[in-house]
């Protein structure tokens, strides 16, 4: 039976605020990130880690416990989307659309910057990061 030995492993791992290293290990295969990019540039890829069950189950563990002390001392902010149920991407979208509308709609200014951070872990220097994941 594997529960006993999980429910054990992941009660000692909040207990002790540890995770295993055994469990901080991945698999990471490379994913073109889109089709017409050259596939012979390592920039061309986005890292796909996978982890084992087990790692798995502990991260919703954790999640699970964050989320619900996060609500009950009422620390997430009104308008929070992520990590939440039956909170869609989608809703927040709407919500800026709406602000900018009605600030239109009064006679106000709308500004509105995004951020794309879709290639950030392009800027890493690898050799550095391969180094300091060795180390720590």
């Amino acid at each position: 039976m594997l529960a006993p030995f999980s429910c054990r492993l992941f009660c000692w791992s909040f207990e002790h605020g540890v995770v295993p290293s055994s469990m901080k290990s991945a698999n990471i295969t490379p994913i073109l990130k889109e089709a017409y990019l050259d596939s012979s540039d390592p920039k061309s890829y986005r890292p796909i880690s996978n982890i084992s069950v087990l790692s798995k189950l502990l991260e919703h563990l954790i999640s699970k416990q964050l989320v619900t002390h996060l609500r009950k001392n009422d620390l997430f902010p009104d308008l929070q989307s992520a990590y939440l149920s039956n909170h869609l991407k989608e809703t927040a979208v709407l919500k800026v659309l709406l602000d900018i509308l009605l600030s239109l709609v009064s006679g106000k200014l709308a500004l509105l910057s995004f951020l794309d951070l879709s290639a950030a872990f392009d800027s890493v220097d690898h050799d550095t990061l391969l180094q300091r994941l060795q180390t720590s």
